[in-house]
């Protein structure tokens, strides 16, 4: 099932399959390729309306009829961590952070593996080997980043958490982020949000994009403890508040028919100035 737009790029949906957040729901995408030579700009624009990347893909739900996903960012300058957060911030002090190319490493694919095995045993990454894990990482048409966590012995380093991260002219993208299981009691996960705030506001970046918040969904929920998050919705990206005032409740008229969907997308002008 293809739809298009006037000018390129061309937008696609996937076949309806059973939803990663909410049970008994069934998950469907709309998305398009990511390359040539305007990439950046396309991931830039389309990640400001809620699209995500995955490799040389940008996708986005449009579910037949739920639209209980909401792409979450939060906003830099307005953020304070909380008394929590501070005490997850001190918990890793000894964590060094390194960012490099994008470029797989057996470490990381070994962490990869402990981190599936422990808590996403039975998820879409389960059978992933190490060549699709590389794929994950280094295929990318845009400005990616691998951000390392460590803890060092001398000249033996421990590698903790990592992140691949897209820089936006906005603001970073968490694109995918995986940690030691081992340690539960640091809330690895966490603290990489936290460290990516401060990257951002360290390179004046103005946004985090965290990826889908889901009201409803346990896996997601957390995404609102760093507050102040924007989600988009309706097309435009205002402040989530309250996390209990929505709901995942199914409505027939409660998304646009795909055509329409792709008609509301505004593309960057990739015209050549002169």
């Amino acid at each position: 099932m293809r739809h298009t737009l006037p000018v390129a790029p061309q937008f696609y949906v996937t076949a309806p399959q059973p939803c990663p957040y909410l049970e008994g729901r069934m998950e469907r995408k709309l998305f398009t390729s990511l390359q040539g030579d305007h990439a950046e700009q396309l991931n830039d624009s389309l990640s400001k309306q809620g699209f995500r990347r995955s490799q040389n893909v940008l996708y986005r739900p449009s579910c037949a009829e739920c639209s209980a996903c909401y792409s979450a960012r939060i906003r830099v300058a307005d953020f304070k961590p909380s008394r929590n957060q501070r005490r997850v911030i001190r918990r890793n002090q000894e964590l060094q952070r390194e960012a490099t190319s994008p470029w797989a490493t057996e470490d990381q694919y070994a962490l990869f593996r402990r981190y599936l095995d422990s808590r996403h045993a039975d998820g879409g990454m389960a059978d992933m080997d190490i060549f699709e894990f590389a794929a994950m990482i280094e295929e990318t048409p845009i400005r990616s980043r691998v951000v390392e966590y460590a803890t060092h012995e001398g000249r033996e380093k421990t590698l903790r958490a990592v992140c691949l991260t897209d820089v936006l002219d906005d603001g970073l993208s968490m694109v995918y982020s995986f940690y030691d299981p081992g340690l539960a009691a640091n809330s690895l996960g966490s603290y990489v949000i936290l460290d990516h705030v401060e990257i951002a506001r360290e390179a004046g970046l103005p946004y985090v994009y965290l990826g889908y918040w889901v009201p409803g969904s346990v896996k997601m929920g957390y995404k609102a403890n760093f507050a102040p998050v924007e989600i988009y919705s309706g097309g435009e990206w205002v402040e989530l508040g309250d996390p209990e005032a929505y709901d995942a409740e199914i409505h027939p008229l409660s998304t646009d028919p795909i055509a329409e969907q792709v008609a509301q997308i505004s593309l960057p002008d990739t015209r050549p100035t002169r």
